[in-house]
């Protein structure tokens, strides 16, 4: 039998008491900003976004509040927990995670547009920039997502195959063997989340854990790869080497992003209930694929392109 191995990091990187410090999953989106305004500047500089570079870290703050996190957080609401509705102080609580990529992106979409228009700038060239940032924050998400231990993947026993300890608390079956086997380890330990937190100090749970675990697809690592560094070679090559007009790179990144999405899914056990045979990123992501049509033929019947590209 294979050693896989076992994702249970602590998802804080330091704590500074009980459950208080700062989160890998925050540090991602921090990272994510930071690496969009660096992108987003030096396609400024090198004209190929009209918005001009001294505007950049307004747009990107915006972009990140009202777009990001906002849109994020709602389309997490809507479209996998409606339940949260009848919380709504639950729905604040950014920081124990939940944002759906899909919200994030309509969010942006109508972020870009209002500070388009607010700015008398074209819309489709905002985007195009954006959207050739957006790869490399969807990458240091979906690390965050895997250091987490969450949204992981089927059960398989693929030789690179990881076990996540917060199996623990969404299966029944995998829970009950959980705690009896820490029972007889500490008899102090009775809660799921106490298991998985003592497994990361106590090596003989550890042990325990990996007799009771799932080997799963890491596919938040599948994700991070082709949603995260694939995509961004594609865009940041046909920005830079490709005369395309405006709109063109917002299109590609909507189609792409879907069919790698709709891929992804395959080996990621589904944390919503399926819409007849898809899940609701599969189900979702068509019509992204859609949009991404739309931007394409409208880029192509009326062109305009950026001042490094002109007319």
């Amino acid at each position: 039998m294979l050693a896989y191995f076992v994702d249970n990091f602590d998802p804080f990187i330091f704590r500074l008491w009980d459950n208080v410090g700062p989160r890998w999953y925050g540090f991602a989106y921090v990272l994510a900003f930071v690496s969009a305004y660096f992108i987003v500047r030096l396609l400024s500089k090198r004209r190929y976004c009209d918005l001009p570079p001294e505007h950049v870290s307004d747009f990107i703050t915006w972009t990140a509040l009202f777009g990001v996190l906002l849109g994020g957080r709602i389309g997490y609401v809507l479209f996998y927990k409606p339940e949260m509705l009848r919380e709504p102080l639950s729905i604040l609580r950014v920081w124990e995670g939940g944002m759906a990529s899909h919200g994030g992106m309509i969010g942006i979409l109508a972020l870009s547009f209002y500070y388009a228009r607010r700015h008398k700038l074209p819309w489709t060239n905002l985007g195009d920039a954006l959207v050739v940032a957006a790869p490399i924050g969807l990458f240091f998400g979906r690390c965050a997502n895997f250091i987490n231990g969450e949204l992981y993947g089927r059960a398989t026993n693929v030789a690179w195959a990881v076990q996540f300890p917060k199996e623990v608390l969404e299966d029944s079956y995998v829970k009950d063997r959980a705690v009896t086997a820490a029972q007889t380890i500490d008899s102090s330990l009775v809660d799921p989340e106490q298991i998985i937190q003592a497994a990361r100090h106590n090596a003989q749970l550890h042990d325990a854990l990996r007799r009771i675990l799932t080997p799963r697809h890491p596919s938040q690592l599948y994700e991070a790869l082709f949603e995260g560094v694939v995509l961004f070679a594609i865009l940041w090559f046909v920005r830079t080497r490709m005369r395309q007009p405006n709109g063109m790179l917002t299109g590609l990144f909507f189609i792409f992003y879907a069919i790698f999405r709709i891929i992804c899914e395959y080996f990621r056990e589904p944390d919503a209930p399926l819409i007849g045979v898809f899940t609701r990123g599969q189900f979702f992501s068509f019509f992204l694929i859609t949009i991404g049509i739309a931007f394409v033929v409208a880029a192509k019947l009326r062109p305009t392109f950026p001042k490094h590209i002109g007319t």
